[in-house]
C-alpha cells in the first residue's frame, strides 16, 4: 500500500499574503449600501401606507 507524503513547509518558506485592506473596504462598502437600500425601501413602503 502506498504511502501519503505531506509536505511540510518550514517558516522561511511560506509565501506573504497579499494585503486585503482593500477587500475589506469593498465588502463594507457594499454592505452599506445594501442597508442603506433595504432602509430606503422600507421607509418608502411605511410613507405609502
Amino acid at each position: 500500500m502506498a504511502k501519503a507524503e505531506l509536505q511540510q513547509t518550514s517558516p522561511k518558506m511560506k509565501e506573504k499574503e497579499p494585503p486585503l485592506k482593500g477587500t475589506l473596504a469593498s465588502v463594507f462598502l457594499l454592505g452599506f449600501f445594501i442597508i442603506f437600500s433595504w432602509v430606503s425601501v422600507y421607509f418608502l413602503f411605511l410613507h405609502r401606507l
